[in-house]
């Protein structure tokens, strides 16, 4: 008998026909003898629905209310899940977050998992019951819900995998596994069969909308391998695992990412110091910062400028300009209208050339770049939004040319 964790995102259960089509792979699972565990996000676009029903009466709600909204969607599709396991003659138990053990940060929107006691949901395998958690949040010190940010529902699924010490951790969704770029933009896409933990975390965190950046995280802290696979079809899917052999490939995949701001301080002074002033008063006000590009100082002065996702972009401003005066910046501008283009790949690593053929293929489709950004295997650039799309078909052709040519 082996545990099984299984995750289904809100497109695998947006209406009932796809509920009981999960509620047949649950339990075609459970009846090959195995301990079942699943995870489930709200339906469709329930949580956009109910941001947008909350605008409506406030848009200016607080954070612990949005959270006591949003946690309703999970509930919503767990006990319709239960319902449907249930006609198919099946013994199941749905649980919220807090019912499952998940205590949490109290960071409202964004909370942090800080331990999970699954006592209760032991108790009910040991009933042979199959269970439904509902992913994407979890209970305070203060006994208030919390959500886990967007993607959550892949945290919660990883870290009962970690704590239950699963066999085995699914994560279905909508696409047949991890490919070298999102199939429904380019047609070339290619599926993988496995990526590494450090390759899948970067496309992730690039905006590859696979799996959520902080699940791979936890996956890779406590090796847990995750098999990424569609819950439409019966295609194998992609495993997510420690090391992985992709061979002659010199790069794992290509990334967008819209959720990007460009902030410029510009004619900072040329002194020691300022840099390190400037990015701890963001630091202090838990803003993250991805890309950044300094000029070298002339005249006395320098111009810095770095990225930050589009929802911190008002408040590093803000933040900015109430210290403007102290370092004695010139101005503050920023643009929303960029996107973050990536390639990630270990072989990197080995291979010379790969920023130069990135490069080449901007050039070629005549794209402008505004920032670069590098590590041991990625490279990312900041270009037009409004060229984000062609960027990633240009690059994705360049490395994975189709069969004719």
């Amino acid at each position: 008998m082996s545990l099984i964790v299984q995750k289904f995102g809100g497109s695998s259960v947006a209406d009932a026909e796809r509920v009981f089509n999960v509620a047949g792979i649950v339990t075609d699972t459970y009846k090959k003898g195995n301990d079942v565990v699943v995870v489930v996000s709200a339906q469709g676009d329930t949580t956009d629905d109910l941001i947008e029903k909350a605008k409506e009466i406030n848009p200016d709600a607080s954070k612990r209310e949005m959270d006591m909204l949003l946690t309703s969607g999970e509930q919503i599709s767990i006990s319709l899940l239960a319902m449907a396991i249930e006609k198919l003659g099946y013994p199941v138990v749905s649980l919220l977050g807090w019912q499952a053990g998940f205590n949490t940060s109290s960071a409202y929107g964004s909370a942090r998992i800080k331990r999970v006691i699954p006592d209760r949901i032991k108790k009910e395998l040991d009933k042979r019951n199959i269970v439904i958690v509902a992913g994407f949040q979890g209970i305070n010190r203060y006994g208030d819900m919390t959500t886990l940010g967007r993607g959550g529902s892949d945290t919660s699924a990883v870290a009962i995998a970690s704590v239950m010490h699963a066999d085995l951790c699914q994560i279905y969704t909508d696409v047949e596994g991890v490919y070298t770029a999102d199939p429904r933009k380019v047609p070339g896409a290619r599926k993988l069969s496995e990526i590494s933990y450090d390759e899948m975390l970067e496309l992730a965190t690039l905006g590859a909308q696979v799996l959520n950046n902080r699940s791979v995280e936890m996956a890779k802290k406590y090796n847990i391998e995750l098999e990424v696979l569609s819950s439409l079809t019966k295609a194998p899917g992609t495993i997510v695992k420690e090391a992985a052999k992709v061979e002659k490939m010199l790069i794992s995949g290509v990334a967008k990412d819209t959720n990007v701001a460009r902030i410029s301080i510009i004619g900072v002074p040329d002194r020691p110091g300022l840099a390190f002033k400037i990015f701890s008063k963001l630091s202090a006000k838990d803003i993250n910062v991805d890309i950044i590009l300094q000029s070298i100082g002339r005249h006395g002065t320098k111009d810095i400028s770095f990225t930050v996702t589009q929802d911190k972009m008002k408040e590093a401003i803000q933040v900015l300009e109430d210290y403007k005066s102290t370092i004695d910046a010139e101005n503050i501008v920023c643009d929303d209208k960029v996107a973050k283009v990536s390639i990630v790949g270990a072989g990197m690593e080995t291979h010379a050339g790969i920023a130069a053929k990135m490069f080449e293929a901007m050039f070629d489709a005549q794209i402008n770049i505004q920032m670069i950004a590098t590590s041991e295997i990625k490279i990312s650039v900041l270009i037009d939004v409004s060229d984000a799309d062609r960027a990633v078909t240009a690059i994705h052709n360049k490395f994975f040319p189709s069969e004719q040519d």
